[in-house]
């Protein structure tokens, strides 16, 4: 399951495959350094992107 809190590379390491749906939200920036830090709430509010719809979108895709 995937949660807001959750940086971009622990969501990663859960199913590479959810790559292309982060890109496609907006978010490009996949192996910046702070995929490693910031969690997924604080990349969507830097990218301007509605976290809890994201959130729906990858939990949806790991079913």
């Amino acid at each position: 399951m995937i949660t807001k809190d959750m940086t971009i590379q622990s969501i990663l390491q859960q199913d590479e495959n959810l790559a292309g749906i982060l890109v496609a939200s907006g978010m490009h920036c996949l192996g910046c350094a702070m995929a490693h830090s910031e969690n997924l709430e604080q990349a969507c509010a830097v990218h301007g992107i509605d976290v809890d719809a994201l959130v729906a979108d990858l939990n949806k895709a790991l079913m």
